[in-house]
């Protein structure tokens, strides 16, 4: 046992299972660096090429990453069994939380009158061989995406738990440990823990407002990229949507890369105020998934996916000797919002408000100034010098967000605010606490 590092174990597995207890446990914080192989070699009495293999393990499981001179460290969003507190930090009492990135959860439609409606509808019980994707929540599906331009006609659709999940079985089907994944940056905080936790590696892609930047994603194509993920539109953190001449640039990059996996990702669905401009279908494996979680709530993890036929047989076959399938409770709950013209109207209520309040907090934040982007979704970025003195200024005005390191690779630094819960009286005063955050934190640094 190493009193110095907190570590014990006399062989990899076990090394790497205390290094990773003391993670959950909270002994090690996030992005403090690990002993030196030797080092901690010595201090357990054995080999170092014990050691590496148990940092290797730990590489694989997305707990660690290394960082070339700086060494190995744990990762800032290790994908172990610690609470969401422990990677970001709660609002203390009497801040207005800005840092969720939740939707407003007064926009959400009541589950109720949709679960008695299915509940009337349900049926007799349904045993292990009826249950399956239901037919007629494809048929409602297929004609709503061609409806929005998406190129669902002749492709296969599946059902899975959420966005997260199909990207998970998506890159599982067509990747291996050790692959490169190019994700945008800044981006989805969850798809980085996922790709880490896969083994697989993350290669940046900048992106403006029109979305990926063409240059920047052809590098990470030469640098090997074997899978893609793209944002259509309310992209997290920066709110960037896919445009028509963006997607028709990305169409051609990509159409030299048959081999790539595509997966456009159009999470904000009937949230985003504008339609998705798709990429796809333009390499052999192509997937569009759309969630239900962001217009109808988190707790309906239900998504749709279109693809390329062997895509959707793969992640539809090993969904059937994992979960099986996506509840058909669930399904039905979905199809019923659907056709409820109420919850549309709800749900388009919402898409309004909160471009109502992203706009008129981008143009305070104008007013003073400070450059943000935000053009679809629930999020503002707002770039600045300093991410741990802008969130400090900012929890001093009475206003928590996200810190950008959550989300970025290589990106400048910039914090995120959510606006679902913001309302009017509270946008002049954040706009003056941004305003001083975004200002250096010492003399001598230039803005």
């Amino acid at each position: 046992m190493s009193g110095q590092y907190q570590v014990t174990g006399e062989t990899a597995a076990a090394i790497s299972a205390s290094i990773e207890a003391g993670v959950m446990r909270g002994d090690w914080a996030f992005g403090a660096a690990l002993p030196p192989v030797r080092a901690l070699a010595a201090a357990l009495h054995v080999s170092p090429a014990t050691v590496a293999k148990a940092y290797q393990e730990l590489r694989h499981r997305g707990v660690v990453e290394t960082e070339g001179r700086r060494g190995t460290r744990i990762r800032s969003r290790p994908p172990v069994a610690v609470s969401r507190s422990a990677l970001r930090l709660p609002a203390p009492p009497g801040l207005l939380d800005l840092s969720a990135g939740d939707p407003d959860l007064r926009f959400l439609p009541p589950l109720g009158p949709a679960l008695r409606a299915v509940a009337e509808r349900v049926g007799p019980p349904r045993g292990y061989t009826a249950a399956t994707t239901l037919p007629e929540l494809i048929e409602a599906a297929r004609p709503r995406l061609l409806a929005e331009g998406v190129p669902a006609g002749d492709a296969a659709i599946a059902v899975t738990a959420g966005t997260l999940d199909s990207i998970e079985r998506l890159l599982t089907a067509h990747l291996k440990p050790g692959d490169a994944v190019a994700v945008e940056d800044p981006g989805w905080a969850a798809l980085l823990d996922l790709i880490a936790a896969l083994g697989m590696r993350p290669l940046p892609v900048a992106l403006d407002a029109e979305g990926p930047d063409p240059e920047s994603l052809a590098a990470a194509l030469r640098a090997g990229a074997r899978a893609v993920v793209i944002t259509v539109r309310a992209q997290n953190p920066t709110g960037a949507a896919v445009s028509a001449t963006r997607a028709a640039v990305l169409r051609e990059l990509l159409g030299a890369h048959p081999e790539v996996l595509l997966m456009e990702d159009d999470h904000a669905a009937e949230l985003a105020e504008q339609p998705p401009h798709c990429v796809g279908p333009v390499t052999r494996w192509w997937a569009f998934i759309r969630s239900a979680s962001k217009p109808f709530g988190p707790d309906l993890r239900v998504a749709l996916l279109a693809g390329d036929e062997t895509s959707v047989a793969r992640v539809a076959g090993r969904m059937r000797i994992g979960m099986g399938w996506v509840s058909t409770l669930s399904q039905r709950l979905l199809l019923q919002l659907w056709r409820d013209p109420e919850v549309s109207e709800l749900v388009a209520a919402a898409a309004r408000s909160y471009a109502a309040r992203r706009t008129a907090l981008r143009d305070r934040l104008r007013e003073h100034g400070v450059p943000s982007s935000g053009d679809t979704g629930i999020n503002v970025w707002v770039p600045v010098p300093d991410e741990t003195h802008a969130i400090t200024v900012l929890r001093d005005a009475g206003f928590a967000v996200a810190p950008g390191a959550l989300f970025r690779v290589a990106s400048p630094p910039g914090v995120r605010i959510t606006v679902s819960p913001l309302a009017e009286p509270d946008m002049p005063a954040l706009a003056r606490a941004v305003a001083t955050a975004v200002r250096p934190a010492t003399t001598g640094v230039t803005r």
